[in-house]
């Protein structure tokens, strides 16, 4: 997502969904489900009734280009779907996925929803887009539930038809700013995109919390190729005072590793600092590409949604890698995307489990979510169970279930748990100042 912004879009959350479901529209309504649907005589995501018939869900991501990529989504959404029709699929039915690559463009991440909805699936299930006012309109006009998305736009948090897993950035960076709170300056560098905006009254939630003062905004390119100036400008602002040790926290995507190329070059002409970032931004691949223990992360303190890639609680995601997707080095199970694509799915067969012989369409799984069905997953995140007004709903979250993060940390080239369990900030978001 890059450079041009835009207003925030004007559609009605959940208007086509609420009027449906009750058999009656209004002339104001059908006008708008004809725009966005081309025509109401078919309820999307009705395929997968009751019976043999397949199961339709869809998962997108960006692959191939120039900023930040998941393609391990996609695919790991399709070796689920083979490992689990190999042992009889979900209630006896086969498992289809579909996948539609958003190409971090908001014209494609539209297409992508009209596709779900002309396909009937019954869920989007662990997808990543930067582009939820281009694809929430057709999903909440087709009454679509949107499961486990990655976390990275606002709308997440507050779309009815949104199931979110993790906390998203608010959790990631609110957690690393309490854990910076001893830090001198610290400048953070992220993307200049409306995502990107988001990112600094998060993170000086957390700063606060500590009693630390805001972080200095820094914006830089999310598709640029180097960032030799923007490593040496933030050096500059954190090292001012020799005797106070500042932080620099990248939160780039995949321009990460771009920027900590530029800041290991740059750093050498400047006092220490500390470097932290979000999990997303790093994981133990792009450690070890940068050099391990003599990189430019160790020691760095890094935020994540779940427990470290090495806990047992990951074996059943990894059975499925191992059975499915060996040898397809697009599925890393480090990877935050992978993780969230993983819980997404047991959310998904937990919901359509629950429906026992029942139909399975995007109403009954939607029906099921909001009728407060409790849903555990082994322990990586909280039992979840959504409401449409939650904790977070006084900052602009009413979505946000999940606002525990683990603290993790760079040892000797290893990325290992900081802190045992998880850190609930909840109450850092409650007093962040957010203005959506």
């Amino acid at each position: 997502m890059t450079g041009r912004r835009r207003t925030s879009s004007t559609y009605l959350p959940g208007l086509l969904t609420r009027h449906a479901k009750k058999g009656v529209l209004s002339a104001g309504t059908a006008v708008v489900c004809a725009s966005l649907l081309a025509g109401c005589g078919v309820v999307p995501g009705t395929t997968g009734g009751a019976g043999d018939d397949p199961i339709t869900v869809m998962t997108w991501a960006p692959e191939n280009t120039k900023a930040t990529n998941k393609p391990g989504m996609p695919a790991f959404a399709r070796a689920y779907a083979r490992w689990i029709n190999a042992r009889g699929g979900i209630n006896g039915r086969e498992l289809n996925v579909l996948t539609c690559n958003d190409h971090n463009d908001s014209v494609a991440a539209a297409k992508c929803a009209r596709r779900a909805a002309k396909e009937n699936v019954v869920a989007v299930v662990g997808s990543y887009s930067q582009y939820a006012d281009s694809f929430f309109p057709s999903l909440e006009g087709a009454g679509i539930p949107y499961i486990g998305g990655y976390g990275i736009t606002n709308a997440e948090f507050t779309s009815p038809l949104s199931y979110p897993v993790n906390g998203g950035q608010p959790a990631l960076l609110a957690g690393l700013g309490s854990a910076l709170a001893d830090c001198g300056p610290v400048t953070l560098i992220r993307p200049d995109t409306i995502a990107g905006d988001q990112l600094p009254p998060l993170l000086d939630s957390g700063l606060k919390a500590g009693g630390h003062r805001a972080a200095n905004d820094q914006r830089a390119a999310e598709d640029a190729t180097e960032y030799d100036g923007q490593a040496a400008r933030a050096l500059r602002a954190t090292t001012g005072d020799p005797a106070d040790e500042g932080c620099v926290v990248p939160a780039l995507g995949d321009r990460t590793g771009t920027f900590m190329d530029s800041f290991r070059r740059a750093r050498e002409d400047y006092p220490d600092v500390r470097t932290a970032t979000v999990l997303g931004s790093v994981d133990q691949t792009v450690i070890d590409a940068t050099g391990g223990a003599s990189g430019p992360y160790e020691g760095s303190y890094i935020t994540g949604w779940y427990p470290v890639a090495s806990d047992p609680r990951w074996d059943g995601m990894k059975q499925v890698i191992r059975e499915q997707a060996f040898g397809d080095n697009r599925i890393d199970p480090a990877d935050a995307g992978v993780q969230t694509t993983w819980i997404a799915y047991t959310v998904f067969r937990k919901v359509v489990e629950s429906l026992g012989d029942g139909e399975v369409t995007a109403d009954t799984v939607t029906e099921a979510l909001d009728n407060g069905l409790r849903i555990g997953t082994g322990g990586l995140t909280p039992t979840l169970r959504w409401k449409f007004q939650d904790k977070l709903a006084s900052v602009g979250f009413p979505r946000l279930v999940n606002a525990d993060v683990t603290l993790q940390v760079v040892r000797e080239g290893r990325l290992v748990s900081a802190r045992k369990g998880f850190v609930d900030t909840t109450k850092t978001l409650q007093d962040a100042d957010v203005n959506y």
